[in-house]
């Protein structure tokens, strides 16, 4: 990150998440209201686990906004766990009387084992609780902040599920050509995504996604999936292609990749365009008289090119595996006893790729609005704005 920093703190069955963003411009409005819906979307989804039941996240903004508006120093935010009166003896923060029992036995696929070793732990619930993807409920509610001030700019973020396990939607937006029709405007792809209990944008898709979240479900086993997030209405010229921390890829594949269970991220047509010639893969450039504007025929590089935006949609694909929690558990071993036993089981979900989506739009957020402070600058909404406008004005 070039002029956001953001850290968030906390434990899955802790007393509560917290998150800081610093380097917001002062008077971007914001109210607790705007990240509720967002926690919201993260909830659900087919798939989810018996703590989707439980926790109604809510953010309180803490400090850093004063009547609905930033004051231009740090923001900091807190998620309670309702869940927490149920773990005060286990998670407490002062020693307790007795010991609760430990978790000895790691998952494979998480990151129980390795933890465990790197920080000499005996109890793998010191690298679990950290470890959860309950922490990503705090990134959608810092990406909340930087969504409403891309969307100052009319930057919108969407996002859509293209695959669960072997159901799958070839859609992609990187697929458009830049002056296609289809049934239904990009900007709703979103809207249409959350109308469906998977996000699927095929109805017939989503029923087969369904069934075969059901069928791991049934098997007790967990299913991954692939999603795309898209960036609308983007300028030219964010990222850069002069240091490699600098381009816009690097921050986006390294944003998504930390998500926990990512395991791949490409930008348009990704890993489809190694099997193809360059001429059928490189986006065309035309001109336009009647608008003095540049536009591509296609958008197959997903908006990115040398690390920098072209003004085309940004197409983000990300690759989650399965959870690794299985209700079936895998073979593993009892770290104090070293003999051979089944994994440790803690609840979790069979599917959780439609969720990811929303967590992907939040990280997309965040790197798209420090790319935008990092171009314009400004210490205030006002003075961005005058910068952005400007700008607007002698790029069109």
């Amino acid at each position: 990150m070039q002029k956001l920093r953001y850290f968030t703190a906390g434990e899955s069955h802790g007393q509560a998440l917290i998150g800081t963003i610093e380097g917001l411009p002062a008077g971007l409005r914001i109210s607790e209201d705007d990240i509720f819906q967002q926690l919201q979307r993260r909830q659900h989804g087919h798939g989810r686990g018996g703590r989707m039941k439980i926790e109604t996240d809510r953010a309180r903004l803490l400090t850093g906004v004063r009547h609905g508006k930033t004051m231009g120093g740090p923001v900091a935010l807190l998620i309670e766990n309702r869940d927490w009166k149920n773990w005060q003896t286990k998670m407490a923060v002062e020693e307790v009387d007795g010991t609760a029992a430990a978790v000895v036995i790691p998952r494979p696929g998480h990151a129980d084992y390795a933890g465990a070793v790197k920080y000499a732990h005996e109890d793998i619930r010191n690298v679990l609780e950290r470890a959860s993807a309950r922490e990503t409920a705090t990134r959608v509610a810092l990406g909340t902040i930087a969504r409403k001030l891309l969307s100052h700019f009319d930057i919108e973020i969407v996002s859509h599920v293209t695959r669960i396990g072997s159901a799958h939607n070839p859609f992609s937006v990187a697929s458009l050509g830049s002056r296609d029709r289809m049934d239904f405007d990009v900007g709703q792809i979103g809207e249409r995504a959350d109308q469906s209990s998977v996000r699927c944008l095929d109805e017939g898709v989503a029923l087969k996604m369904v069934d075969e979240i059901d069928a791991a479900s049934k098997a007790k086993d967990t299913v991954g999936g692939i999603f795309e997030v898209v960036a609308l209405n983007l300028p030219v010229g964010l990222g850069s292609h002069v240091h490699w921390d600098r381009k816009l890829d690097t921050r986006i594949a390294a944003a998504m990749m930390s998500i926990p269970a990512m395991k791949g991220v490409e930008i348009g047509l990704g890993f489809e365009s190694a099997s193809m010639p360059g001429s059928a893969v490189h986006d065309p450039i035309y001109y336009d008289e009647n608008t003095g504007q540049y536009y591509r025929s296609r958008n197959h590089a997903g908006g990115l090119e040398g690390g920098i935006t072209n003004g085309m949609p940004l197409v983000v694909g990300v690759a989650m595996k399965p959870i690794s929690t299985l209700m079936k558990p895998l073979d593993s071993v009892n770290m104090q006893t070293k003999d051979k036993t089944a994994a440790h089981i803690e609840r979790s979900d069979t599917c959780a790729v439609p969720a990811a989506s929303v967590v992907g739009e939040a990280m997309l957020a965040l790197v798209l609005a420090d790319a935008l402070l990092e171009k314009f600058g400004g210490d205030s909404m006002v003075e961005l704005e005058e910068r952005y406008v400007d700008w607007r004005r002698q790029n069109g």
